[in-house]
């Protein structure tokens, strides 16, 4: 039985320490605010505890809560670590669930700002714009793990047959959105978006085929290339260099204007792109013949930045039309910066003898479904190596006769 009663307890005013027994204690303070402690004894270390302030928690729910801290020192256990323990899984509780309440539509604009300092202004916004009219209106307003199979082919459903193209890209954003969520740990389970092994059996593959059909860029003729390698040889400005880099290895515009030094293992002779600045968002490997590394090596270093090619606008890179206007100014002004993708195809098509897969990867794709896939995870570095090298030695042939 206690030594203190409750309306003692409500009643005591002169500051001190007031015992009801087996260490539960009332502190009275001078300011008037009286709390319980619990003082134990544990390893041979005398302990105190907080227990809570009166009358918030009052005499009755004290000697519960010092009762049951008691049984734990029965059972060996420290009650201040076993509270700590409670009172982080309970804030890690209140994080998680706090975070999981984030929009679907803010955690989109987030996905945006992280990976988008490596995208054109122009890609930026219609990548965003996109979700604006097709996605916000229907799991804008919903967290990630509220978005469903469902929700998804509520945003695809109508666009699907119509507008196939902007349809997958759509798809393939909210696939990216919802993977950052779950690496994030606000949401569980497989990606609703995700098209192989799940909407492919919801939705039309014939469909899916339209939207990987590409516009077709105005492309050189092979046979033209030598020639105009050669002038920009005897063009000696970083724009030029830039443009021979994206011709001889076959990468996209965006791949040559951000990359950076970090990149390049000029000893290996290997570019390595990271998931973020890749098309299909996995990390791509570009071999690169000793032609290259030459190109690279003339590239003057701009200490102030990681860039090959540093521009000062916004993005931090050289004018996404740098390329272009240069083409122009040669008297190209017929051919297309990606045109030089399907030259570099049509050529490796005409003159080699290279396996077809070998060509396709060369460019970043990989058109294996997934059974093949899964039985072929090559990269086949060395022979795209070997490819790119013959690219090399046949564009630069003009200047090196």
């Amino acid at each position: 039985m206690g030594k203190l009663n409750p309306k003692q307890v409500e009643n005591l005013v002169e500051p001190g320490t007031y015992e009801d027994g087996e260490g539960l204690r009332l502190v009275v303070k001078s300011t008037g605010r009286k709390s319980w402690v619990l003082r134990f004894q544990l390893a041979g270390r005398r302990r105190e505890m907080g227990l809570g302030a009166y009358p918030t928690v009052s005499l009755k729910e004290a000697r519960l809560d010092a009762a049951a801290k008691r049984r734990q020192l029965v059972d060996g256990i420290d009650p201040l670590h076993a509270r700590d323990v409670e009172r982080a899984a309970l804030l890690e509780h209140q994080k998680a669930s706090e975070a999981k309440r984030i929009k679907f539509e803010t955690l989109a604009k987030s996905y945006c700002e992280a990976h988008g300092s490596s995208w054109s202004d122009k890609w930026r916004k219609g990548w965003l714009r996109k979700l604006e009219l097709y996605a916000f209106e229907h799991i804008g307003s919903l967290s990630a793990d509220q978005v469903g199979t469902e929700e998804v082919l509520a945003i695809l459903k109508p666009i699907w047959s119509v507008k196939p193209r902007t349809a997958d890209e759509v798809r393939g954003q909210i696939e990216q959105v919802l993977d950052a969520a779950k690496a994030r740990g606000l949401r569980q389970g497989e990606n609703p978006a995700r098209w192989r092994g799940h909407l492919d059996s919801l939705l039309s593959r014939i469909e899916k085929r339209k939207a990987r059909k590409r516009e077709h860029f105005t492309a050189m003729r092979w046979q033209d290339i030598p020639p105009l390698m050669s002038t920009l040889q005897g063009i000696e400005t970083s724009t030029s260099i830039a443009a021979q880099l994206l011709i001889l290895t076959g990468a996209r515009s965006h791949m040559v204007r951000f990359a950076s030094w970090d990149e390049f293992d000029l000893q290996a002779g290997l570019w390595s792109l990271p998931g973020e600045r890749m098309k299909m968002r996995k990390p791509f490997v570009i071999p690169i013949p000793e032609q290259v590394i030459t190109l690279v090596k003339a590239v003057p270093k701009i200490e102030s930045s990681r860039f090959l090619f540093p521009g000062h606008g916004k993005s931090g890179v050289m004018h996404a039309n740098a390329i272009r206007n240069l083409l122009h100014g040669i008297g190209e002004k017929e051919i297309t910066r990606h045109g030089f993708r399907s030259t570099f195809r049509d050529w490796a098509n005409e003159c080699t003898n290279h396996p077809r897969e070998v060509c396709e990867i060369a460019l970043a794709h990989d058109e294996r479904d997934q059974t093949e896939g899964a039985y072929s995870r090559s990269d086949f570095l060395d022979k795209r190596r070997a490819l790119m090298s013959e690219w090399a030695t046949f564009s630069l042939s003009s200047i090196t006769k």
